[in-house]
């Protein structure tokens, strides 16, 4: 039986542990055997996530992440956050985790949107 509130926390303290610049702590606590990722600007497996968000890191130390919302159903978790980068440009993301049987993560999904300069309605995008 899956803990739906252990992989929300799961999910949110790997995804920050990366994001915040230690993908290798994050690999080590919170993946199991195998790391599928499909973003494609992401190699598949974990040492193509912890490239990227080491390169991520040096490139842009500065990007901030806040977590908006968190859903969990089954053996998937649903991150939707806003993202700061250098020069005010920001995104807002979902990210979509599975969890195996011994609740580690083991599967990445995403969608980004740039949050644009002007809206036709007065709703953040979050």
């Amino acid at each position: 039986m899956m803990n739906l509130e252990t992989n929300k926390r799961n999910a949110i303290a790997f995804y920050r542990t990366a994001y915040l610049g230690n993908p290798k702590l994050a690999i080590e606590m919170y993946v199991g055997k195998e790391y599928i990722q499909h973003n494609p600007a992401v190699a598949n497996g974990t040492q193509g996530f912890i490239d990227y968000f080491e390169r991520m890191q040096k490139e842009y130390p500065e990007k901030s992440i806040e977590f908006v919302r968190c859903i969990a159903e089954g053996d998937l978790v649903a991150l939707h956050t806003h993202q700061v980068w250098p020069g005010n440009d920001q995104y807002v993301t979902m990210d979509f985790f599975r969890f195996d049987t011994n609740g580690k993560i083991c599967e990445h999904w995403d969608a980004i949107q740039q949050i644009p300069e002007k809206s036709e309605n007065p709703n953040t995008m979050y």
